[in-house]
């Protein structure tokens, strides 16, 4: 398994919490790659998600929960196995990044699919890095499934839950969550935020030296500029509203 190396964040507040936030101080954290069911809310490339989409960090609840939600209700959306989730086709082996934007001592992660773990990550009881990325072998859960990554927190009794779905071996297969419904529409999903124009349809691929912009995919190395700075992507991501490059200074963006 592969833990990946990143410069600690400043501190961040660590209060948890379910209500939308406008800035990530009091959010907490998520897997972002492959894209999680909040992650793809976050993004735009799945529509009319609800709150998910401000806050895809937050979805905490207590330890031992097996839900995409975390037992939120303001949540829900993300255990409606109807919306016909986006897979990623990925090999047998795959890499799940988290985005750590408070990062509390942990306990460990694990990793589920069709209520079988998988897999276990210990923690250690210590502050993990600001990106941690774990290596997780799937190779015996071929096709179409949906994972769903706990990240089990060391000093509180909650836990943050994050489900995935893939094509395990990148083909259609049949698994834990067949789609139920037709494809989503092809019309731009439009997703909002406070004082700012709305961000439209799936990410946008980075052109090198542009302004940063929310609901952009950024590939390692990418360079952006944002108010008058240039920065690198340190971490491939998809951008939200939130996570502008001043705020995720060294997590996700090396000033040049």
């Amino acid at each position: 398994m592969r833990r990946s190396i990143a410069y600690p964040l400043v501190a961040l507040g660590a209060v948890g919490s379910t209500l939308f936030v406008a800035a990530p101080a009091l959010a907490h954290g998520y897997v972002s790659s492959p894209p999680s069911r909040q992650a793809l809310c976050a993004s735009g490339a799945v529509a009319n998600c609800g709150q998910i989409q401000f806050e895809p960090q937050s979805v905490e609840g207590p330890k031992g929960l097996k839900s995409c939600d975390g037992g939120v209700a303001g949540f829900s959306v993300l255990a409606d196995e109807s919306r016909n989730w986006p897979a990623k086709a990925v090999g047998k082996t795959v890499s799940f990044t988290w985005v750590m934007t408070a990062r509390h001592r942990t306990s460990n992660w694990e990793y589920f699919i069709g209520g079988k773990k998988v897999a276990t990550v210990d923690g250690g009881n210590a502050q993990p890095d600001a990106v941690v990325t774990h290596d997780i072998d799937l190779g015996a859960f071929p096709g179409r499934q949906k994972v769903l990554a706990v990240w089990n927190i060391g000093d509180t009794a909650n836990a943050f839950y994050s489900c995935i779905d893939l094509n395990v071996g990148g083909g259609a297969g049949s698994g834990t969550t067949p789609p139920t419904t037709a494809p989503a529409p092809t019309t731009p999903a439009v997703t909002t935020a406070p004082t700012a124009a709305p961000t439209t349809g799936a990410p946008a691929p980075a052109k090198d030296g542009k302004a940063w912009a929310p609901g952009v995919t950024y590939r390692t190395g990418d360079e952006v500029t944002y108010e008058g700075v240039r920065y690198r992507c340190r971490q491939g991501h998809s951008s939200i509203r939130s996570w502008e490059p001043s705020i995720f200074t060294l997590a996700l963006w090396l000033p040049l």
